[in-house]
C-alpha cells in the first residue's frame, strides 16, 4: 500500500534532454534543467533541496517553492467571505489570510495518478480537499497536470470539481532565476498589461485598478529588472494563447514566456529568501521571480473582480505555460 506521506519524485524528460522534476509534497516543480547557450545545463528553479521541502523549518518560512496553492491563492481581507449570504471565516494573520491558510495544498502529499514517459513526456497528480478543510465549503477534488513538450513548453493544467457551492484559485509557485544562480536583476522583463491593481499596507486589493502608463512598475515594453522589489497582480490583456509574460537572461541567453487563462499574474520578485535553507543553486540579493498565472486576490469580496466561485456541475480550469527557449 502506498505511503501517503512519503516523499517522491517523478522526473520528465523530453528528446532535448530537458529535465523537470515534479515532487508530490505540495505537488510542487522541484528543478527544470535547460541548456543554456553554451550548451551548459542550467538548473532554471530556486528551491531547498526537494528532501528538505517538507522540512519543518521550511514550513516555518511558508515561501511556497514551486508548489501548487490553493485552496485559494494570495491573499483574502481578513480571512472572510460571503456565499449566497452565509459568512466563511478562514484562518488569517493580521488580518490577511493567506495561500489557503494555514495547512495549504503546498503542504500536501499530493497522489500521482498519471504518468508518460513517451514523447511529451507528463504526470499527472490528485489531491481531495475536504468539506471545511481550512474553512472552506465543499468536496473539491483537485488534479495537476505537468507536461513538458518537446518544444520545451511545461504546461500546467489545475482541474477541480465541488458538491458544494465553493471560492476556489489555483496556481504555481515556481520561482525562476534563468542564470541559474545569483541574482535576476541583470534579467529584462516585460508583462503583457495595461492595468495593476491597487494595494494597501497588507498588500490586499483596494478594489482599483490603476493604470500602468507612466507607472514605475510598468513592464509593457523589455525592461531590466534591477533591484526592484515586485509583489503585484498585473491585469492581463492576454488570452490563453497570448503572451502574458517573458523573462531573458543575457548571460545564458535564456528566455522564459509565460501564458496562461486567468485573468491575471502575480509577479513576485522579493529582495532577499531566507539564509538558513540549503539551496540547490547559490543565491544572492533578489534572487528570483515568480510568475503565478491566478485570479485577483481576494476576488470573492470585489464584485468588479473576475469571479472565483465554482459551483457543483462545473469544472474549474487554469492553464498556465511556461515556454523556454535560447537566444543565442
Amino acid at each position: 500500500m502506498e505511503n501517503k506521506t512519503e516523499l517522491k519524485t517523478v522526473k520528465l524528460v523530453n528528446a532535448a534532454n530537458t529535465e523537470v522534476s515534479i515532487v508530490n509534497f505540495g505537488a510542487a516543480i522541484g528543478s527544470i534543467k535547460f541548456y543554456d547557450k553554451n550548451q551548459k545545463m542550467v538548473n532554471v528553479i530556486v528551491s531547498p533541496l526537494i528532501e528538505d521541502l517538507p522540512s519543518p523549518l521550511n514550513k516555518a518560512h511558508n515561501q511556497c517553492f514551486g508548489a501548487s496553492i490553493g485552496r485559494y491563492a494570495g491573499r483574502i481581507t481578513e480571512g472572510k467571505f460571503e456565499l449566497d449570504g452565509k459568512d466563511f471565516s478562514l484562518h488569517q494573520e493580521n488580518g490577511v489570510h493567506l495561500h489557503g491558510g494555514e495547512n495549504g495544498f503546498h503542504y500536501k502529499y499530493w497522489e500521482f495518478v498519471e504518468e508518460n514517459h513517451d514523447e511529451n513526456p507528463s504526470v499527472k497528480l490528485k489531491y481531495f480537499s475536504k468539506h471545511n478543510e481550512e474553512g472552506y465549503p465543499g468536496n473539491l477534488e483537485v488534479f495537476v497536470t505537468y507536461t513538458l513538450h518537446e518544444d520545451n513548453n511545461l504546461v500546467i493544467e489545475y482541474e477541480a470539481k465541488t458538491d458544494k457551492k465553493t471560492v476556489i484559485n489555483l496556481t504555481n509557485h515556481a520561482y525562476f532565476n534563468l542564470n541559474g544562480e545569483g541574482s535576476v536583476s541583470d534579467h529584462f522583463l516585460k508583462i503583457n498589461a495595461d492595468k495593476i491593481l491597487e494595494i494597501d499596507e497588507k498588500q490586499l486589493p483596494t478594489g482599483n485598478l490603476n493604470n500602468l502608463r507612466g507607472h514605475a512598475k510598468d513592464f509593457g515594453h523589455n525592461r531590466l529588472i534591477g533591484n526592484r522589489n515586485l509583489d503585484d497582480t498585473f491585469v492581463l490583456n492576454s488570452d490563453g494563447n497570448e503572451l502574458a509574460a517573458q523573462l531573458f537572461a543575457p548571460l545564458t541567453g535564456i528566455k522564459l514566456d509565460m501564458s496562461t487563462n486567468q485573468p491575471g499574474v502575480v509577479v513576485y520578485a522579493p529582495e532577499a529568501l531566507p539564509e538558513d535553507l540549503t539551496y540547490q543553486t547559490r543565491i544572492s540579493e533578489f534572487p528570483s521571480i515568480c510568475f503565478e498565472g491566478q485570479n485577483f486576490p481576494d476576488a470573492p469580496n470585489f464584485r468588479n473582480f473576475p469571479s472565483a466561485f465554482l459551483e457543483p456541475g462545473e469544472d474549474y480550469y487554469n492553464r498556465i505555460s511556461f515556454k523556454f527557449s535560447v537566444k543565442k
